[in-house]
């Protein structure tokens, strides 16, 4: 008798979309922890706030460099060991960040951590498509996505709100038990795989396979759209929290993880985005999502705090929206190897936080907050008109190549 792939009335299909959900949570809690961290990292350490921001850059480059590597071994040698062992490699570092007093030191344990916190995104989506039935892959596909979003929103407020009335030692120790709790979990309802096939093929192949798509002038555009987007969001979020400290607000980073809250609008923009594409299409849902995420922005240059919080809900709604339909136009516009175009996608999305943790430091240090705000909205509009501008001139050339020669 052929075997099945789970449904959802199969009790294996809530245990893996339980498990992967649940260290989903985990993996962009313990990723994006760091951002609320900054200002205790200048105090802690003596250094400046540029250095403060790499607790961030190093481990997304991790993790960059993990997606490759892992990536590449899971479609080898199987998922299932990938998700589980890289959830305790990632836990490792969060016990040992206390035991240092070098900054430096401390970033090359986070860049370790991001590597291995690649393991779930590396094999997740590969795994829930390999075991669930094709009807009920968006279920799970969409339970681990919203997920994501989640942990990034948890970590970010839990480590500010813990920051406030503990050490950072009792924060770092505070995401390790979080995550020994999440491994018992993953080890205890996760299913062996049943229809994982490896591959054969040679790294020179995938290598090729992704060659391919830098090919293909208009999907580089969209990957060029994800670093874009992301760098905004995230130069934004990243030095915030040194804005809301210092006057006329002077908030604490208990009342600053608060902010973070205004993640639930990005929780809820992904799916709706969805369904207004369905009626509206793709493109114009997502250039809508990029003026508001552009006019978000600029609203946190408005002097009162209420202005701010209103900015930051249409940031998230913007993004998120945008992002998503990003995402899935990659897969359309790309007509082979749509896994790799996919791969790279995530590659670029990453890359954009690096940059916006980073990058962003020497913009904040020439302008403070008002020139990291006005670069931030405007590299988006400016970018998205480059790509109107482009692929109209892309798509003459494709007609102007297929009329008949006499």
């Amino acid at each position: 008798m052929q075997k099945q792939k789970y449904s959802m009335e199969h009790p294996a299909f809530w245990k893996i979309s339980l498990s992967l959900a649940i260290a989903s949570f985990f993996v962009f809690a313990s990723l994006y922890m760091v951002q609320p961290l900054a200002p205790a990292f200048v105090k802690a350490y003596n250094i400046t706030v540029s250095e403060a921001t790499l607790a961030l850059s190093v481990s997304v480059l991790g993790l960059i460099v993990g997606l490759f590597i892992l990536g590449f071994f899971s479609d080898r040698k199987g998922r299932i060991h990938f998700i589980k062992y890289s959830l305790i490699a990632s836990v490792i570092p969060f016990l040992l960040i206390p035991l240092f007093d070098s900054f430096y030191l401390v970033m090359l344990l986070r860049f370790i951590q991001g590597f291995f916190l690649a393991g779930l995104p590396a094999a997740a989506l590969a795994y829930i498509n390999e075991e669930i039935d094709p009807v009920n892959t968006g279920i799970a596909t969409a339970l681990y996505i919203a997920s994501n979003a989640l942990g990034g929103m948890a970590g970010r407020f839990a480590a500010g709100f813990l920051s406030e009335q503990h050490s950072l030692d009792i924060v770092f120790y505070s995401f390790a038990g979080l995550g020994a709790g999440v491994i018992l979990i993953v080890f205890s309802l996760l299913p062996k795989f049943r229809f994982f096939e490896a591959s054969r093929l040679p790294f020179r192949k995938d290598v090729e396979g992704m060659l391919f798509h830098f090919k293909n002038p208009l999907i580089l555009t969209f990957f060029g759209m994800g670093v874009i987007l992301q760098y905004a969001f995230t130069s934004v979020w990243t030095y915030l929290p040194f804005h809301l400290e210092a006057e006329p607000y002077s908030l604490s980073a208990k009342v600053i993880s608060y902010t973070f809250l205004t993640y639930g609008f990005g929780v809820v923009g992904a799916p709706f985005a969805g369904w207004l594409s369905g009626h509206f299409g793709s493109t114009a849902v997502r250039i809508a999502g990029i003026l508001v995420l552009s006019l978000g922005i600029l609203l946190t240059l408005s002097p009162p705090l209420p202005m701010i919080i209103i900015g930051l809900c249409l940031i998230c709604l913007g993004f998120f929206t945008s992002h998503s339909l990003t995402a899935s136009t990659v897969t359309e516009v790309a007509t082979h190897h749509k896994g790799s175009a996919s791969s790279i996608y995530l590659i670029s999305y990453y890359l954009g936080v690096s940059l916006g943790s980073s990058l962003a430091g020497p913009v904040w240090a020439f302008g403070g907050w008002k020139a990291t705000v006005i670069l931030a909205a405007m590299l988006p509009l400016v970018y998205l008109t480059f790509v109107a501008n482009f692929q109209k001139r892309i798509v003459k050339e494709i007609e102007k190549s297929r009329k008949p020669i006499h």
